[in-house]
C-alpha cells in the first residue's frame, strides 16, 4: 500500500483489530483510501468486510489500532455530513413517500443535494410519489441509494448495493455511481459480483480471515494470484515436472488437457516449447474470479496465510 499524504486521505486504518470472543473479525488491518478513489472491498462471507465497514462508520470501536475519516474520528465525520451509507440491513421508514423520505434525510445534513438531484442520480424520479413500503426489492434498493446520496457526502459506503437488482437496474445503478464519483467523491463498496468490482473500481481490496490479502488494481490483483492460464493437450504425456516450470503456481488436468496457472506466461510457454511439440496451446489472462478463489482458498496454517499475503503484497 502506497502511503498517502494526510490531506489526501479519506479513510485511514492503522493496525486495526476487532474481536468477538475468540473470533478475530479484523486482524491488524492497515488501509488507506484516497479522496476521489473508488474502492471495491471483496471477501468471502465471514472474511471481515462487514466488521471493517462498521468500524469505518463508527458503529463499532476497534479493540486495537486507529480508524480515521478525513483526519478525524469516524463519528465526527458522520456527524458533519461527510459520510453516506447504504447498508444491507437498513430498513426504510414505512408509510411515507419516496420524496418525503429523501427530503427528511436531506434535511438532517448541513449542505444536502437538492432532492430532485438525489432522486435523478438514483434513477427513481418516477417513484417519488410512491410509498416506500409498496416498492419492490429492487426499487427499495435504489431508494436506499438515494437516501445515501441525500446529504451530498464526500464519502459514500455501499454494502452489496446491487443485491436484488435485475441486469438493467444494475447497469443504471453503476451509471449513477460513476457520475457521482466523477464529481470527486470517494466510494467504497462491497460486492459478491466480482465483475462489478473489476469493471467499476479503481482499486480492489481482498480480505480473508480478517486480513487484507490483496490490494491493487484489478490487473494487479489478477497477477498477484497467478495472472495467466496456459493450457495444452497432453496427448498421452504425463504431468511430471509441470509444477517445476518457470512461473507455474498450480497444475490442473481436465481429461487429456493440462491447465497451468502461471505468474509468467512467457517463461512458461518457452519452457514448454523446450520439452517438445505442444498441441492446442492457449494462453489466457486469469479472471478476477480465479484470482479471488486463489487468494481466499482455505489454508491449513497461519504460516500458509502469511506466505500468501506476502506474495500478494510483493506482486502488487
Amino acid at each position: 500500500m502506497t502511503k498517502t499524504a494526510p490531506a489526501e486521505r479519506a479513510v485511514a486504518f492503522t493496525s486495526v483489530g476487532k474481536a468477538f470472543g475468540p473470533l478475530r473479525a479484523v486482524d491488524g488491518v492497515d488501509l488507506e483510501i484516497r479522496r476521489g478513489e473508488t474502492v471495491a472491498l471483496l471477501g468471502r462471507n465471514g472474511a471481515g468486510k462487514s466488521t471493517t465497514i462498521s468500524l469505518l462508520l463508527g458503529l463499532d470501536d476497534p479493540d486495537t489500532g486507529r480508524v480515521e475519516l478525513f483526519g478525524g474520528q469516524p463519528e465526527d465525520a458522520v456527524r458533519a455530513g461527510k459520510v453516506g451509507a447504504m447498508l444491507q440491513e437498513a430498513r426504510l421508514v414505512p408509510r411515507v413517500t419516496v420524496r418525503e423520505l429523501v427530503s427528511f434525510v436531506a434535511g438532517r445534513y448541513p449542505a444536502p443535494l437538492p432532492v430532485d438531484e438525489a432522486l435523478a442520480l438514483a434513477g427513481i424520479e418516477e417513484l417519488a410519489g410512491r410509498r416506500v413500503d409498496k416498492l419492490s426489492g429492487g426499487q427499495t434498493q435504489r431508494v436506499r441509494f438515494a437516501v445515501a446520496l441525500a446529504g451530498d457526502p464526500a464519502l459514500i459506503v455501499l454494502d452489496e448495493p446491487t443485491a436484488a437488482l435485475d441486469v438493467e437496474a444494475r447497469q443504471a445503478f453503476w451509471t449513477s455511481m460513476r457520475a457521482y464519483a466523477r464529481c470527486g467523491h470517494t466510494v467504497l463498496f462491497s460486492t459478491h459480483y466480482l465483475e462489478e468490482a473489476d469493471r467499476h473500481a479503481d482499486r480492489i481490496v481482498v480480505m480473508d480471515h480478517g486480513r487484507i490479502v490483496a490490494d491493487g488494481s484489478g490487473e494487479q490483483v489478477k497477477r498477484s494470484a497467478g495472472g495467466s492460464t496456459v493450457s495444452f493437450d497432453l496427448a498421452g504425456r504425463g504431468t511430471e515436472g509441470l509444477t517445476l516450470l518457470p512461473g507455474v503456481a498450480s497444475v490442473e488436468v481436465r481429461g487429456d488437457r493440462a491447465r497451468l496457472r502461471t505468474r509468467d506466461s512467457d517463461a512458461t510457454v518457452i519452457a514448454l516449447a523446450e520439452l517438445g511439440a505442444i498441441r492446442g496451446l492457449e494462453v489466457a489472462a486469469a479472471s478476477l474470479d480465479e484470482a479471488f478463489l486463489a487468494l481466499t482458498a482455505p489454508v491449513t496454517s497461519l504460516a500458509s496465510l502469511t506466505s500468501l499475503t506476502s506474495l500478494t503484497q510483493e506482486t502488487v
